[in-house]
């Protein structure tokens, strides 16, 4: 897999930093982004990731000439998944004559408003064995890279006790006291009110609620 990177990265030293990861790099001048790194699903179709990488210093200087969200909105609207890289060891908050509030508003802006996921590297060499990281994480199956554990099937008692749950104000504990109460779901549902009641902590307000949520026509 190839990592296109735009040409006036060379001078940073990522190109040498990403040869040592065996990162095979393409030359291009990019419009948008500064690496893009592209792979296929299993169905084959393109997915790609852009980087865009800000120094430290670049990352402020974006935010004062008001670059910084124009090169991001950009990313968004032209590609699938997107990351922002800002490198350096320094305090970000202690460089230039910023509030810090202002840097955390920005910093918020991309993250949650934009949902542009932030990564921080050290220096050159950090950034490069991210990216190449990525790019190798990128290169597997999905089925390989899964974080998601599957979830043990319900046993029958946890089924029964999710779908009490979810009857109006009843959560784990009522539920497992209206099961051992009336032994099956069928019961409750056709518990008359004043059953209903002889549960602690089930009043009248919350009885009505179950009934009427039984009852209820469908429309």
């Amino acid at each position: 897999m190839k990592v296109i990177i735009d040409y006036r990265e060379r001078k940073s030293g990522i190109i040498r930093e990403l040869a040592k990861h065996d990162i095979e790099v393409d030359e291009k001048q990019l419009l948008i982004g500064d690496f893009i790194i592209q792979t296929k699903d299993k169905d084959n179709n393109t997915i790609n990731l852009c980087i865009e990488k800000k120094t430290q210093e670049d990352f402020l200087n974006s935010i004062i000439d008001r670059r910084l969200l124009k090169q991001l909105i950009d990313m968004k609207e032209h590609f699938q998944n997107q990351l922002l890289i800002i490198e350096g060891s320094k305090n970000l908050y202690s460089m230039r004559n910023f509030h810090p509030n202002a840097i955390r508003g920005i910093l918020a802006t991309i993250s949650v408003d934009l949902k542009i996921p932030i990564i921080t590297t050290r220096a050159v060499a950090d950034t490069a064995a991210f990216i190449a990281t990525i790019t190798k994480r990128l290169e597997k199956p999905r089925s390989e890279i899964s974080i998601l554990k599957k979830r043990k099937p319900l046993t029958l008692k946890e089924q029964q006790e999710f779908i009490i749950e979810s009857l109006p104000g009843i959560g784990p504990t009522l539920s497992k006291s209206l099961l051992q109460e009336f032994k099956s779901i069928k019961n409750i549902i056709n518990a008359k009110e004043k059953d209903l009641k002889n549960i602690d902590k089930i009043g009248n307000k919350k009885a009505k609620g179950i009934l009427n949520l039984i009852h209820q026509k469908y429309e």
